[in-house]
């Protein structure tokens, strides 16, 4: 079988919408996939703050905008069709939305992004809110990529998404996935305060210092000693670690210490699942992969107490590769098969999540 997805994935980097037009192919179990066009659209600015503070709003004010950004998801839906002359061959689209509040432990959370408002504009089929089931079911409902990981990617030992917040799926027969520690949150937030949208190449993180007083405290922070399953919430870097940062003025050294603190996190994180005696690949997507020092870094940590290469993909698998997950998991949704799994969430079990908003007929 042959499906023809869109995928929209909007993280919490907030670097822009991720729109990729995915074709996948299911021939006797085996999936593959190719990106057929894909986009990143930045946000704009006043769109950007209204998702930054989204957490924060009023019941109405947040419905209003989970509404206004279900529209302009459809809008940009649309206007891709047209630049890539994709009229009448997309089957469906597979939307993430954005995750404005996530508490598993009261079995909440919410990517905003109406599918309906979606559906609307685009006359098309319409998978989203792919987490909520999970969650429902006592689940984390994060990572949610894994599924892609094990179908796609089971080539690879190691799966490692360096988004705003960096995760990894343990390959295997019963994949295991968790969140490990901010990633680009940090570092743009840093980036940000020297009129940098992000430190390129990690060169300005070069330039600094590491504060061992600092890395030290925010390695101490609770959440790293938690078990898995285990996932973040996107409050998590201005609650828990940038108060720790308040000493330092130099951003420099500011970048160089969240970088060295990612890298360690990884590393630890990582640590019960290497095995010296053979050599491991670790595949690096997101953002992050495009940090020279930080993949220095990690790549570092590695060596220390395993023998795991680090694989860099094409510019289009680093950037669209969680879009590309989105188609599947949408697909798979279509198919009436799980498309999350319990061994990552911790769900009481392996779920179909996502709900199907069908477009008017005439």
């Amino acid at each position: 079988m042959v499906y023809k997805v869109i995928g929209l994935m909007s993280g919490s980097s907030l670097d822009g919408l991720d729109i990729a037009y995915t074709e996948l192919t299911e021939i006797s179990g085996k999936w593959q996939y190719e990106i057929m066009a894909a986009e990143c659209l930045p946000y704009p600015a006043v769109l950007a703050a209204e998702l930054k503070r989204a957490h924060s709003l009023t019941v109405p004010e947040f419905l209003r905008l989970h509404t206004s950004y279900g529209h302009y998801l459809g809008e940009q839906v649309n206007h891709f069709i047209k630049r890539h002359s994709l009229q009448h061959k997309v089957h469906f689209i597979a939307s993430h939305g954005h995750t404005v509040w996530h508490e598993p432990a009261a079995r909440t959370t919410a990517q905003i992004g109406d599918g309906a408002a979606i559906a609307g504009w685009t006359l098309l089929p319409v998978i989203s809110d792919l987490r909520h089931m999970d969650v429902a079911l006592g689940g984390q409902g994060a990572p949610i990529v894994p599924i892609a990981d094990k179908m796609l990617f089971s080539e690879y030992d190691f799966c490692l998404n360096l988004g705003g917040i960096a995760n990894v799926t343990v390959n295997g027969p019963e994949p295991l996935a968790f969140d490990i520690c901010p990633a680009n949150q940090l570092l743009n937030h840093f980036a940000l305060r020297l009129e940098k949208e992000f430190d390129d190449k990690g060169a300005m993180a070069r330039l600094g210092s590491n504060n061992e007083t600092v890395l030290e405290k925010i390695n101490q922070v609770a959440f790293y000693d938690m078990r898995t399953p285990k996932s973040l919430h996107n409050g998590f870097v201005t609650e828990e670690v940038l108060p720790h940062f308040e000493v330092l003025d130099n951003m420099n050294d500011a970048l160089y210490t969240s970088t060295r603190h990612i890298a360690t996190q990884i590393g630890r994180a990582l640590l019960p699942y290497l095995n010296p005696l053979q050599e491991q690949t670790m595949l690096v997507t997101g953002g992050g992969a495009f940090n020279d020092f930080l993949v220095e870094l990690i790549q570092e940590e590695l060596n220390r107490n395993g023998n795991v290469r680090v694989v860099i993909p094409g510019e289009a698998t680093i950037i669209h590769k969680e879009a590309v997950a989105m188609a599947l998991i949408g697909t798979l949704r279509w198919r009436e098969e799980h498309n999350v799994l319990h061994s990552v969430t911790g769900a009481a079990r392996s779920s179909v999540g996502g709900a199907l908003w069908l477009p008017p007929v005439d």
